[in-house]
């Protein structure tokens, strides 16, 4: 790794500094800026800056730059979502390669990501940062105004970037953390850039790290579960427990001892004692799904433990605090419920302090390929299979259906799909969508539903092609720059076909 460097054993000691120093960090922006220090002072360059996929993997951010002597402040933006602009951090990233240039100036090279000086840049060095499963996670540069060789440094820079990560997904599980307020598939489980979604996002922001208890409502199959559990996860909670118990699923005397324990003897079978939910979940998160089934018996003793904190096992006299969060789930009418009487009013407005509800996937204008494509690579990848292509009538059948079933529905129909599909391409007949299914209400026109369409057959094709906009405009039989207009025009980036989750 050194033997190509005119000092190996100083460069080596050196380099074994600052990785201690990373190790001795306490925070991630201060992993994040002694990272491009590192950089900076190991290469010798002037410049050194460090960019990061966000969780789409659609936006490429300048995280931390080291430039005039100093890390410097962080600017306003990072670069376009569209970043394929950007060549040499397109390849850097999309192929995995280190790039390495000793001479700028020829004006081959885009190189406005950098800062504007009277000194004009000369050598760079763009190395890929990965994960620990050697999966891109953004790049690391160096720049020099000098005309000098800065590949023998990207080995080792390449390592000393991986740790970095590494140490930055440490400090950033201990840190407070928030979900992307617009635009976010997020590597959390949810997927969708609708405006529905994206003001789900806004609310889920709003309530993860308050203590409130928290309502979701929404029809079958939306992802409630899913929900919580980012709430969870995203909350100073995430080191506790996240205990999930559906009311529907047990009759009442089972559901209360399931819920707060009992003591040995409480009744024939009780031949020990036995903690609760309740308990299991103290410090932490419990998920109370299908709430509207719970009877009304045993909503009076839940309503005590939410006013007092407080719960009593069964068979026993003595009460015990307990610290956990509630969050209840229905795709029931909670208000329907308690005007006939099925559902404690006092309860119901001590359960909404926060109500979320989840919209329908019909209400989902454009999320519903996202996803598709999302449970489609996620079933080859179980399946170890090469990711599928979709054909333009699925697409369209697909973005026209009104999945009574909502997610549940589609990912079951996906899922299903591929296991049937035989070739490298989805169609229609590999989904069994009924012949009388309800279509989706058209409240788009057709310039949009065309767009929709488009941009499908516009990514498989990238795809297809790995990414390489030249190979993909001569199978579309377009030139390269009518291409590159219709992915500006429909926002398609590069970071669309790394993908991978919601």
């Amino acid at each position: 790794m050194f033997v190509q460097l005119a000092d190996p054993l100083a460069y080596a000691e050196s380099l074994l500094q600052h990785f201690a120093s990373v190790a001795r960090c306490t925070r991630s922006v201060s992993v994040v800026d002694q990272c491009v220090r590192a950089v900076a002072q190991l290469s010798g360059c002037e410049l050194s800056q460090l960019y990061l996929l966000d969780a789409t993997h659609k936006r490429l951010e300048l995280t931390a730059e080291w430039f005039e002597g100093g890390v410097q402040p962080k600017r306003a933006q990072g670069l376009p979502t569209d970043y394929s602009g950007q060549q040499l951090l397109q390849f850097a990233l999309c192929q995995s390669r280190v790039v390495s240039i000793d001479d700028l100036s020829e004006g081959l090279y885009d190189t406005d990501f950098l800062p504007r000086q009277d000194l004009p840049w000369r050598a760079l060095l763009c190395v890929p940062l990965l994960n620990a499963q050697q999966s891109v996670e953004g790049v690391l540069l160096a720049v020099t105004h000098q005309p000098v060789e800065l590949l023998a440094y990207a080995p080792s820079i390449g390592v000393f970037g991986t740790f970095v990560w590494g140490q930055l997904r440490l400090h950033q599980q201990g840190e407070p953390m928030a979900l992307p307020s617009s635009r976010e598939g997020s590597a959390s489980g949810l997927i969708g850039n609708s405006r529905v979604m994206r003001q789900t996002y806004h609310l889920i922001n709003k309530v993860v790290n308050s203590p409130y208890t928290v309502l979701l409502m929404g029809e079958t199959g939306t992802g409630k579960e899913i929900v919580a559990r980012v709430i969870h996860d995203r909350s100073p909670r995430r080191a506790r427990p996240f205990v999930v118990q559906n009311c529907a699923a047990l009759p009442e005397a089972l559901l209360e001892s399931e819920l707060f324990g009992y003591r040995k003897g409480a009744f024939t079978g009780a031949d020990r004692d036995r903690a609760g939910l309740f308990d299991s979940a103290h410090g932490g998160t419990l998920l109370l799904d299908e709430i509207g089934d719970m009877p009304l018996a045993l909503q009076a003793k839940l309503l005590r433990v939410l006013q007092e904190g407080e719960i009593r096992p069964l068979g026993s006299n003595v009460t015990h605090t307990i610290d956990v969060r509630i969050i209840a789930a229905t795709h029931r009418d909670l208000t329907q419920l308690v005007s006939q009487g099925l559902f404690r009013e006092d309860l119901y407005y001590r359960l909404a302090q926060f109500p979320i509800t989840l919209p329908a996937l019909r209400e989902r204008e454009g999320d519903i390929l996202d996803l598709a494509r999302h449970f489609a690579d996620q079933t080859c990848g179980f399946l170890q299979r090469r990711p599928l292509l979709w054909s333009a009538s699925v697409m369209e059948q697909l973005a026209s259906y009104a999945f009574p079933g909502n997610v549940r529905e589609l990912k079951g129909l996906v899922e299903r799909a591929v296991l049937l599909c035989e070739g490298d391409e989805l169609h229609s007949e590999h989904f069994s969508l009924a012949r009388d299914a309800p279509l989706m209400p058209c409240t788009l026109n057709l310039r949009e539903r065309m767009e929709q369409v488009e941009r499908g057959l516009l990514l498989d094709c990238l795809r297809k092609n790995a990414g390489n906009q030249t190979r993909a405009a001569h199978e579309l039989g377009v030139a390269r720059r009518t291409l590159l207009y219709r992915l500006e025009r429909l926002n398609i980036s590069l970071g669309d076909l790394k993908r991978t989750g919601s």
